[in-house]
């Protein structure tokens, strides 16, 4: 049996929503500086005020609305379309499966 936490290729951040924060900030200001974007001209572009786009970049703390408007002002919007996406299928018993499963329509 394999034990995930020896497991060198296992990274228990992905499980941390700081973490995770951390390197969508860490990416976003990469991209700025490839595109040889200023805080400032970022903060112009995506009409996110500068200190939300330095707060952004230092801590990690961004709303979702601002963080898809400093997607669009780098284009990195196609990630997005990403989340939440329904799981591909493995086999053909995993299609029957889906359709004998009641959809459901909201929570309880």
């Amino acid at each position: 049996m394999v034990n995930i936490l020896y497991d060198n290729e296992f990274d228990l951040d992905r499980f941390n929503p700081h973490k995770i924060a951390e390197q969508i900030a860490k990416r976003a200001k990469q991209r700025r500086l490839e595109l040889n974007i200023t805080q400032e001209e970022l903060a112009q572009r995506s009409g996110v005020s500068f200190g939300s786009v330095k707060r952004f970049e230092n801590q990690a703390k961004i709303s979702l609305q601002h963080l898809l408007m400093i997607a669009l002002a780098l284009d990195a919007t196609e990630e997005f379309s990403r989340l939440f996406t329904r799981q591909n299928y493995q086999s053909i018993d995993d299609v029957t499966q889906e359709k004998s499963t009641k959809q459901r329509k909201r929570a309880r």
